[in-house]
């Protein structure tokens, strides 16, 4: 199979879908590999070690997407690149399609074979794929919420951890998840006061066993959500719904019930942000300010760090697409039911249920059309 993979043209988006040593890999496997010019450079790979490990390296995205029978990528197209995807193509990506209407029906009315990462969906429900961005991204959400709610940011001045004498910051995490639960390990270990609300009782007895005392877990209903709000320095929105629009948990309403300078991260903000008033920023203009609630809702959290993420991500995401190359993407989804739920678009077609409800479109299981 050829395979390519392009530059992110995404603002301030420093990861590559493949490393030099996942061009071994698919060269090793007999495919073809060809890598744009500089795509890996911000994460840390240089031309040299590409082409050292079997790529050819194209200045042209535009022969990249001409010649390749699947593209891998980090994110989705933006809308610069639907012209150069075509018919039949297989895109292998982040797609996050039920936040973007743009997106989705560019990949139906070119007919592409849009596999996202995001909703490879292994038995028990475990994301892989989404996996070690979600660790990441939950551990950055601390991180950048402790610094916006810094007073030069437009924060209540307030230090997360406290100093003798004086009270702890308060974090209140929506969402039990991957994401919420590295939230949590960060939030702890700087000692902030933690609360963490979620829906299931079984993975509330699950957190509550492995932080003990460090948080205090409560169900995620309307009254306790409102009630966190309240006394919360930083709120992180770590909602997820599989392959589906986040729901709005927090009103523009909620907002005055805050404390003027609190931080709401919201990681959600790719499925569409689970606040009223989310909406996607990037990393250097990274916070707006709503009565008097800073907003952090960068799209793409992970690509800051870049040679982590790359490495975290690609370790994921190779297995799978070798799958794909070595048996073309009709056999591969018959050997992987993981892989078939990653399959969201299909010659014209909506084959995820979730991303066609978010548009009133109709859906087509997949095994109706190969």
């Amino acid at each position: 199979m050829n395979i390519g993979c392009v530059k992110e043209i995404k603002k301030h988006e420093y990861r590559v879908g493949l490393t030099p040593n996942d061009v071994r890999a698919y060269i090793n496997h007999g495919h073809n590999v060809m890598i744009e010019k500089n795509a890996g450079v911000s994460a840390g790979y240089s031309d040299d070690e590409y082409a050292e490990a079997g790529a050819e390296i194209a200045d042209d995205k535009h022969k990249i997407y001409g010649e390749s029978e699947m593209i891998i990528k980090v994110k989705e197209p933006l809308a610069e690149e639907y012209a150069l995807l075509r018919r039949g193509q297989i895109l292998y990506t982040y797609l996050h399609l039920a936040a973007s209407a743009d997106c989705t029906n560019a990949l139906l009315t070119n007919r592409v074979k849009g596999v996202a990462y995001e909703t490879i969906e292994e038995p028990g429900g475990h994301l892989p794929c989404l996996q070690p961005m979600s660790e990441i991204a939950g551990r950055l959400s601390v991180q950048e919420g402790a610094k916006f709610l810094e007073k030069t940011f437009g924060g209540r001045g307030v230090l997360l951890g406290g100093v003798p004498g004086v009270r702890r910051g308060k974090i209140a995490i929506i969402g039990g998840g991957v994401v919420g639960t590295n939230a949590a390990k960060i939030a702890t270990g700087i000692g902030a006061d933690v609360i963490l609300l979620d829906i299931n009782a079984t993975r509330l007895a699950y957190l509550d066993d492995i932080f003990g005392s460090r948080i205090t877990t409560l169900y995620s209903t309307e009254a306790n959500i409102e009630e966190v709000l309240k006394e919360s320095d930083v709120v992180i929105g770590a909602v997820l719904v599989h392959g589906a629009k986040a729901p709005h948990l927090i009103s523009k309403e909620h907002l005055k019930m805050m404390k003027p300078g609190a931080v709401i991260v919201d990681v959600a903000v790719d499925q569409g942000g689970c606040t009223e008033t989310t909406r996607p920023t990037t990393h250097d203009d990274p916070v707006y300010v709503i009565d008097d609630i800073v907003h952090y809702c960068v799209a793409n959290m992970p690509g800051v760090v870049a040679l982590s993420s790359t490495n975290a991500l690609t370790s994921a995401t190779l297995p799978y697409g070798l799958m794909i190359a070595d048996n073309g993407l009709e056999d591969a989804i018959n050997i992987s039911h993981a892989l078939e739920l990653g399959v969201n678009t299909y010659e014209g077609k909506c084959t995820y249920k979730n991303v066609a409800q978010a548009f009133g479109m109709e859906y087509v299981p997949l095994n109706k059309l190969i």
